[in-house]
């Protein structure tokens, strides 16, 4: 009995278990059931490459179950495009740090927020984007805030979801929908008439593209990416 807790205790370090949830990076018999499919194996990192390249940048590693951005190499994207979809992600950022989860990005600009709305992932206490509502943790980015304060601090790992149906989004962290718009919509299109992407042409218009991870200059660690296609 001993020798089986220090082993069960082994794999929670070393993040391979999650306490509450068993096994990482793997599909529940109700998840297969309702159509989820893992972006994420946590053995490697296959389906995903670098914005407008073909491999996966070196800064990007597979550590410990975990897609994790150890050092540079730019933002990374899905191999498949996604239109309406439910996505799950746990991710774990570190102090100070800034990253971000992108979707409806078309490879073409220069970068993928050109064209990709963002999930702002953040470590809200010590970074300076904390202190405004429009940019801390799981916001749409620069456009609409967070409406509740649920999200864990660095070192911790936080719960995502997004979900996206014929435009409708919103934006979960924790189990709590924090955001809530219509990606189109008249509000949309003022809130960004508005605000810096208004020089990005392209912001916002395709309605179906990669997901990217952003690299923000700062570690961050991503696992239990899961999802389920709504078209």
């Amino acid at each position: 009995m001993l020798r089986r807790f220090s082993l069960l205790a082994l794999l929670l370090c070393a993040g391979f278990l999650r306490a509450e949830d068993g096994p990482i990076n793997t599909l529940s018999d109700a998840e297969k059931a309702a159509g989820f499919k893992l972006l994420f194996d946590g053995k490697n990192a296959d389906g995903w490459r670098g914005y407008k390249m073909k491999t996966l940048p070196s800064g990007w590693k597979v550590m410990d179950g975990h897609l994790v951005r150890a050092g540079g190499g730019g933002d990374i994207i899905t191999d498949g495009e996604y239109g309406s979809f439910e996505l799950l992600v746990d991710w774990k950022i570190s102090p100070k740090g800034n990253s971000g989860i992108m979707y409806h990005v078309a490879e073409g600009p220069e970068t993928a927020y050109m064209t990709g709305p963002e999930y702002q992932v953040l470590d809200n206490d010590r970074h300076a984007d904390g202190k405004n509502k429009l940019t801390r943790a799981a916001s749409c980015y620069g456009l609409y805030p967070t409406t509740k304060e649920v999200c864990k601090p660095a070192g911790e790992w936080n719960h995502t979801k997004i979900v996206i149906k014929d435009g409708h989004v919103e934006h979960w962290l924790n189990d709590v929908k924090v955001v809530e718009y219509q990606k189109g919509g008249d509000e949309w299109n003022k809130k960004v008439a508005s605000s810096k992407f208004k020089a990005w042409s392209q912001f916002g218009k395709p309605t179906k593209g990669h997901i990217a991870l952003q690299d923000h200059g700062d570690k961050v660690e991503y696992r239990n990416i899961k999802i389920k296609v709504l078209d």
